[in-house]
């Protein structure tokens, strides 16, 4: 588990700001569910030009939570010039730090913020995410120009530290080499090999099974609800785990997606990296083709 400030864990556990403000100004969207984490950020001014209200929503960890609730918190009062020089570090600092491997939340909430200023000044009403830059990292869709940033900002020298603040190079690892180079170029020296990571200490069966429910209960299950599905723990044998959709998501097209790219993913980060997630019915399915095999035989 994350060791958390008192701070961060008050805004994760109480955050300011939380929903959508009507015709707001200013909307600022940055992640994706694939990635794990999302935020929609929206701003309103007041007359004198200052903002007079920030909300936002999102799906992701404490980290996510609390970074987007402290920045609205900061931002509030502000004049449009202002907020703009907010970045991740003001907004990790503010929060008494982060883990390492959590700073891509903050660097989320800064340009979920750059985002909506934009938009505010583009005059446009609904925010589209303007790719600018090559695409490095294809499996969470981030470019050179995003890994540059994080970089310059916060003094990265290091493969694993473009990861913790972007979360480039944190899929399949094939883009290690040009964030490599990328950080050779603008700092001038040799980068450092990612470090192998330890494993982690062993825990058992049951122990298992209650961060798989916990994580379920806190991480996925307040998304799925809130279109109208639901989900519930079936099995946990190993590193298996098996779910049931219900309501809406037992009939989306898209449940495959979800299972992997949401279920799968937020158990990989809280409970164990080497968790499959599978969907009871596909079980059943595979049971049933067995046993009709069997009777061939």
């Amino acid at each position: 588990m994350w060791d958390y400030t008192e701070e961060v864990m008050d805004h994760f556990l109480n955050p300011k700001n939380v929903g959508e403000i009507e015709n707001p100004d200013g909307v600022g969207e940055e992640g994706s569910l694939a990635c794990g984490d999302a935020l929609k950020l929206t701003f309103k001014l007041g007359e004198d030009g200052k903002i007079a209200d920030a909300k936002f929503k999102t799906f992701g960890c404490a980290s996510a939570i609390a970074s987007a609730s402290m920045m609205t918190e900061m931002i509030k009062g502000l004049t449009i010039e202002e907020a703009e020089k907010v970045s991740n570090k003001d907004i990790a600092e503010k929060l008494g730090g982060l883990p390492e491997q959590k700073m891509h939340c903050s660097v989320m909430g800064a340009e979920a913020l750059a985002a909506a200023i934009e938009n505010y000044r583009s005059g446009k009403g609904k925010q589209s995410k303007k790719i600018e830059g090559k695409i490095v990292c294809t499996c969470f869709g981030v470019t050179d120009r995003e890994i540059e940033k994080v970089i310059l900002e916060n003094d990265i020298d290091t493969v694993e530290g473009v990861t913790n603040y972007c979360k480039a190079g944190g899929g399949c690892g094939s883009c290690h080499g040009e964030i490599g180079k990328i950080i050779e170029r603008l700092r001038g020296k040799k980068v450092k090999k990612p470090e192998v990571k330890p494993k982690p200490k062993k825990i058992t069966n049951l122990q298992k099974i209650q961060l798989v429910q916990r994580t379920i209960n806190e991480q996925v299950r307040p998304l799925l609800k809130s279109h109208g599905g639901d989900i519930d723990l079936v099995d946990v044998d190993g590193n298996k785990v098996i779910v049931a959709f219900r309501g809406m998501c037992s009939q989306c097209r898209t449940a495959e997606f979800t299972l992997k790219e949401v279920v799968e993913a937020k158990l990989k980060e809280f409970v164990s990296d080497d968790i499959i997630v599978e969907d009871e019915k596909k079980n059943v399915d595979e049971s049933h083709i067995h046993k009709d095999i069997q009777g061939v035989q």
